[in-house]
């Protein structure tokens, strides 16, 4: 993990359990006799980044609808890391989240641990009125900003206005391409975790626009790539998360045909899990 991650050890449940005593319910003993929780269990999941988010980060309040993405919060929070170092640690800078969800956990933990400034965008209204409440409850409406993106064919076209100027665009793209393959991820999760694979695919959270789009994220940065250059002057990196390995080259591809394009891959690693995210500079 990223140095500043403040998830480098195991998740230090007694202290949890003590901010917020909701969790306790969902501790169990597991074979080896250490505290854990059931993580094929989505209300401890969802208890837990309660409690994570309150204990670390200082979010009193946070809750999601049913059937809508509970985010991993180390993971969350090793990307804003990575692209803090874009700034060196800069502090203040304005941030353009897009598909912030109802979690709204980019925003969060990016003005908990660096001030910056948020907006956050989606095409679901649900997603929205969640995320809005979570601002709201915990006083961050002056530096957390949601917009809706009306036209669903469209990333930043409506989103960046023309008074607008962002440092930053972060992206946690749908990953798949259609809903039979993210189905079939959400039953290889389940079989991972020694379970009976869930009969719905929102067992394991998440709505159509959260998990996939035609052509998968290939597709969908491929598209924030083509749609980013009119506002070359508007924003200084761009970013996105790519999760399959194998859509790197070609996105390079791409971006490589840009002329005066500065480009960068920043690895990540949790546990035995690998990331990472493109970055590109356009010329002004």
């Amino acid at each position: 993990m990223h140095p500043r991650n403040r998830h480098q050890d195991r998740y230090p449940l007694k202290e949890l359990c003590q901010t917020s005593p909701g969790l306790t319910k969902h501790v169990l003993i597991n074979k080896y006799g250490d505290e854990t929780i059931d993580f094929a269990d989505p209300a401890a999941v969802k208890a837990l980044n309660e409690a994570l988010l309150k204990f670390y980060y200082h979010i009193d309040y946070w809750d999601i609808p049913d059937n809508y993405l509970c985010p991993p919060i180390p993971g969350r929070a090793d990307y804003i890391h990575s692209v803090a170092d874009l700034f060196d640690g800069k502090k203040s800078l304005k941030v353009l989240d897009i598909g912030t969800g109802a979690n709204c956990i980019y925003p969060l933990i990016g003005h908990s641990e660096y001030d910056w400034q948020f907006v956050g965008t989606d095409v679901d209204p649900i997603s929205l009125q969640n995320a809005e409440k979570i601002i709201q409850k915990n006083n961050l409406s002056g530096v957390i900003k949601l917009r809706l993106q009306t036209d669903r064919q469209c990333i930043f076209k409506n989103i960046i206005l023309p008074d607008n100027y962002f440092h930053l665009v972060m992206c946690n793209p749908p990953f798949h391409e259609s809903l039979e393959e993210a189905t079939k991820g959400s039953q290889r999760k389940w079989k991972n975790l020694g379970k009976k694979p869930a009969k719905a695919l929102l067992n394991f959270g998440g709505q159509g626009a959260e998990l996939w789009c035609p052509g998968g994220e290939r597709s969908f940065i491929h598209q924030m790539i083509n749609e980013s250059l009119p506002f070359a002057g508007k924003v200084e990196w761009f970013t996105s998360l790519v999760s399959k390995e194998e859509n790197l080259y070609p996105l390079q591809k791409v971006l490589q045909k840009i002329p005066g394009i500065e480009i960068k891959i920043i690895e990540m690693t949790q546990g035995h899990k690998k990331s990472r995210f493109i970055a590109w500079k356009l010329k002004a």
